[in-house]
């Protein structure tokens, strides 16, 4: 940029002209993958369609003359390298994504797992075969110059190997004090929904390793403080106070792996309003919702990303999972023999079982709702993490399921034939209509399943047999298992947000193996089921309660 230093465009991209907020550190100190001109023009340039392709590129040599490589030819530019000779700087300096990483298959592996025999189904059984085969091509182990040589890599060293979700994401999610965003040093001030302690519990559930309990109890207490010290607020109720949770990530500068979006979506606001911008859509893609409605709504422009406001709000679903993991935590400490530890984990559940009832759950709806805390008020719109209080056990009404379901029969969910929808708003984000995502149908369907009532019971396997359709369907025509689905017009990939629709895809064939495993018995690959109309709703649950009955 001609007669401008490249610090000076810096802090204006930034948004610290006269008058404007005080800067908030990077996400990572690298000036290469996290901050500094040479990560500013490589993605203004877009010498790649996605963002996030640069950002997980190795370096070919040391940081140190990757920089002075690249401020010698930045200078002998003016500060704008024109796009061949960046491209040309970028294929010599640095690899291919993707080359740190080898295969990877368990030393456990069995290639036709006893669950398989279960399933009634032919088509579908010999589907999850395929599915199961999939494990094998997302395992992924890291080469050893990842650890001799850091620096060089954004990808966060693990001497474990792990599965990646698959398609752009080609990092593991793995605790440092918390859980990352994503194990990319890009990532590290971000983190992820809390689910850590849930796992440990899946864990335990199927080995009863006290032992690996004992040695680990310390990290997942490290991941609970990290939400007490980092994400609490305030609510005051009616004279009262409550300590609730939210997501917020305050550091500045675009998203390294969506650089030149977060820059040219900036560009719009003024400048002062910029950090601020930067640091709520960090905030979005660390609630995994990025980005969503529930995000927009209740602000000045709902109908523009630039007005998300992620941390303005507290959602039902965080709040959930904390709440599960204390309960966890409670009963990990007493298996340990720790009384103090148990009671302490004990009080928090309790305490913030309170403060969900006070503040989330609404009685004439029969669902909880995000808490909007700039307006005082429940964000009344359907998403799928209203209910999540009922998946994470965390309520004391007995009578929950019932007004849950009858929630679910009034906004008119059980009318959706292919999946339950993120939401009903069309903002042409991803995590809104008529996207359907994995996680989301095991949240409703887990929930209704684990109530007492037949009924709750019913909808839920007739939810999980509307899902595994959509998937078998689109498998059947793509060869492929996507992270997200279109429900609108019959089962398609989802589309919509910030990238492609990936392939892969971790979660999607977890979630449908899952099912598989507990429904594989009444599951059919057949015709699609009619409408959930919830005046029809007991006539279609009749014949299986019927058959219930007289099974007994």
């Amino acid at each position: 940029m001609p007669g401008r230093t490249w610090k000076l465009c810096l802090l204006l991209l930034l948004g610290l002209g006269l008058g404007s907020q005080e800067a908030l550190p990077p996400p990572c100190e690298s000036e290469i993958y996290c901050h500094g001109e040479l990560l500013h023009q490589v993605q203004m340039a877009k010498l790649y369609q996605d963002d996030k392709q640069f950002v997980d590129m190795p370096l070919s040599i040391a940081p140190e003359q990757v920089l002075q490589t690249f401020t010698e030819l930045s200078r002998d530019h003016n500060h704008s390298i024109p796009r061949e000779q960046l491209q040309a700087f970028v294929q010599e300096h640095f690899q291919a994504k993707g080359q740190e990483l080898q295969p990877w298959t368990p030393a456990d592996w069995k290639d036709s797992p006893q669950f398989l025999q279960k399933i009634s189904d032919a088509k579908l059984r010999v589907w999850a075969g395929q599915l199961h085969q999939l494990w094998k091509k997302l395992g992924k182990k890291m080469k050893p110059e990842v650890l001799s040589h850091p620096e060089r890599f954004s990808l966060i060293y693990s001497e474990h190997p792990f599965i990646v979700p698959g398609g752009r994401f080609v990092e593991f999610y793995y605790c440092y004090g918390h859980v990352p965003n994503g194990g990319r040093v890009y990532y590290l001030q971000r983190s992820q929904p809390p689910l850590l302690t849930l796992m440990m519990d899946c864990y335990l559930t199927h080995t009863n390793d006290t032992t690996f309990l004992q040695e680990n109890i310390e990290t997942l207490a490290l991941e609970l403080d990290f939400w007490t010290k980092n994400r609490t607020v305030s609510v005051s109720l009616e004279g009262k106070n409550y300590l609730l949770n939210r997501y917020y990530v305050p550091y500045g500068g675009p998203r390294p792996e969506s650089y030149s979006k977060d820059a040219e979506l900036a560009d719009t606001l003024p400048e002062g309003d910029r950090e601020a911008l930067w640091a709520e859509l960090k905030a979005g893609a660390e609630s995994g919702w990025d980005f969503s409605s529930r995000w927009l709504i209740g602000g000045p422009n709902p109908n523009s990303l630039s007005g998300i406001r992620t941390s303005k709000l507290v959602p039902v679903d965080l709040n959930a999972f904390l709440c599960q993991a204390e309960e966890l935590m409670s009963k990990f400490y007493s298996r340990l023999g720790n009384d103090s530890q148990a009671t302490k984990y004990r009080t928090l559940r309790a305490q913030r079982l309170a403060a969900l009832n006070a503040v989330l759950w609404d009685e004439e709806t029969g669902a909880w709702f995000d808490y909007d805390l700039e307006n005082k008020k429940k964000n009344q719109e359907f998403y799928p993490s209203n209910l999540t209080p009922l998946w994470a056990g965390c309520f004391s009404d007995p009578g929950v399921a019932d007004k849950a379901l009858k929630y679910l029969e009034d906004s008119r969910i059980l009318t959706y034939q292919y999946g339950i929808p993120t939401s009903l708003q069309k903002t042409g984000q991803q995590w809104d209509f008529p996207n359907a995502w994995a996680p989301l149908q095991d949240l409703v369907i887990r929930g209704l399943a684990k109530a007492p009532l037949p009924r709750a019971q019913e909808v839920a396997f007739q939810l999980a047999q509307n899902w595994i359709r959509t998937n078998f369907d689109v498998y059947s025509q793509k060869s492929a298992m996507y992270e997200k689905y279109d429900i609108s017009n019959g089962g398609q990939p989802g589309g919509g947000g910030e990238y492609e629709v990936q392939e892969g895809f971790g979660w999607t064939n977890g979630v449908v193996l899952m099912l598989l495993d507990r429904y594989g018995d009444r599951l059919t690959s057949g015709a699609q089921l009619a409408f959930l109309e919830p005046h029809c709703l007991a006539a279609t649950l009749l014949p299986s309660l019927l058959f219930s009955l007289l099974s007994r």
